[in-house]
């Protein structure tokens, strides 16, 4: 998906292209596939929750849903908004329980598609909605030559730094490199500064944190078709992190038990002066903590600041088994139009998928402070979310990684994860 996200900075060149006032309601088109209105039926719909439990998450939602509705007043719609710390497990009990949800927002799909358990996209969304889909983010929507899964929402990382803290140490700018990242460190530890460098290894996304590491030292996750957990790369990386950061104690006590959001609250509550970040911070700091003087810039690297960035996409995908084709399509191009993917990629300040979408946002001045993370989207590195082995391996990422910072060899649980890896390789073969 790397190669295929360059498509996003041709999108921004959209709003040369005239007026999109009147695709706001073209997603709604063929909603009833050609045969009438669908028949009346409940859908259970799955969502993570982006709003760290704030309720904003579930908010948004509801209001899709009374939108819905609004035009299918017969067809109800059952919402469970779930913890990006439970939602590996909570789907694969569900699952394993035979008690499938008709629609699922998380993070991959893959393996869903293994298992025979999802509609192909074609089914459940009308033309019109999928032709609004930048088509950059098809490639990795896709196992072999059929999509399944639906980009919902995506984003690129960049560092943010506590300007304030900064300036009481003498830091004149943000630290290019590993070497510099360190040195920053220990002045804003010497200012008393509580957690210099947040590093949020905890069970949340601790293989985004790693990825971001692993990308300045020339590491990867995958390397062509084989997984490369263990490289020497991503071993040297660990290495260092532990050598220069942990052990010092320029990072949180425990990072191995630390999750993102609670990084994240300290960052807004002024006791860390770095973390890496996306950009749903920029309306937690604009909203709630309007007082934190912060900076973003690009992610340093072992010898300099990274030109490949994590980059995230997200995706919706429907499940086959309570025969709800139809009025999962009927939701799905009411949920994708124009008006609601625009409040969620807004509220949220993530990068869209649809062009209609991008096209407003590029052209609002609001989005200033999101420009930076939109234009490292045609250099950002991806998950193998169409490997099938991902999704097995992803959660254990999630629960054994923690340990490579908390005492444990990183070569040991890198080796361990890597066994991991291919075994689950194997099985999908």
């Amino acid at each position: 998906m790397a190669a295929a996200a360059i498509g996003l900075s041709a999108s921004l060149m959209l709003t040369a292209c005239g007026s999109d006032d009147d695709k706001d309601d073209s997603s709604d088109n063929g909603a009833q596939g050609g045969s009438g209105a669908p028949k009346d039926a409940t859908l259970k719909l799955a969502v993570a929750d982006y709003g760290s439990g704030d309720g904003s998450t579930k908010a948004y939602w509801d209001g899709v849903i009374k939108n819905f509705n609004a035009k299918y007043p017969g067809i109800k719609v059952d919402l469970e908004v779930i913890s990006w710390d439970d939602i590996d497990k909570k789907v694969a009990t569900m699952i394993q329980n035979k008690q499938l949800p008709d629609i699922l927002q998380t993070g991959g799909y893959a393996d869903k598609v293994a298992d025979d358990l999802l509609y192909p996209v074609k089914d459940v969304m009308s033309d019109a909605t999928r032709a609004d889909l930048i088509e950059s983010f098809l490639p990795s929507s896709s196992v072999g030559s059929e999509q399944f899964g639906i980009p919902f929402t995506s984003s690129a990382r960049q560092m943010f730094y506590n300007k304030d803290l900064f300036a009481k140490a003498g830091i004149a700018e943000p630290p290019k490199t590993w070497d510099e990242l360190k040195a920053v460190a220990e002045k804003l530890k010497a200012a008393g500064v509580a957690t210099p460098y947040g590093l949020p290894m905890g069970s949340e996304e601790p293989q985004g944190e790693f990825m971001n590491w692993f990308l300045g030292n020339g590491g990867a996750y995958k390397t062509g078709d084989k997984y490369t957990i263990n490289s020497q790369a991503n071993v040297d990386t660990l290495n260092w992190i532990n050598d220069n950061l942990v052990k010092p104690g320029l990072t949180e006590p425990n990072p191995g038990t630390k999750k993102r959001a609670e990084i994240w609250t300290d960052f807004y509550g002024g006791s860390a002066g770095m973390v890496n970040g996306h950009p749903t911070m920029l309306p937690q700091l604009k909203n709630k903590y309007p007082n934190i003087n912060f900076g973003t810039a690009p992610i340093p690297g072992k010898s300099g600041p990274l030109t490949e960035t994590l980059g995230v996409a997200d995706y919706v995908m429907a499940f086959k088994q309570n025969g709800h084709k139809d009025q999962i399509k009927a939701f799905l191009d009411v949920a994708y139009n124009t008006e609601n993917q625009l409040k969620f990629q807004q509220d949220n300040s993530f990068v869209p998928v649809t062009k209609s979408v991008m096209t407003k946002m590029a052209a609002d001045p609001a989005n200033e402070k999101l420009k930076p993370f939109i234009e490292m989207m045609p250099n950002a590195k991806f998950y193998p979310v169409n490997d099938t082995a991902w999704d097995v391996i992803s959660p254990k990422i999630k629960t054994e990684l923690g340990a490579a910072v908390g005492g444990k060899s990183p070569k040991e649980v890198l080796d361990q994860l890597q066994k991991a890896a291919e075994e689950a390789v194997k099985m999908q073969q």
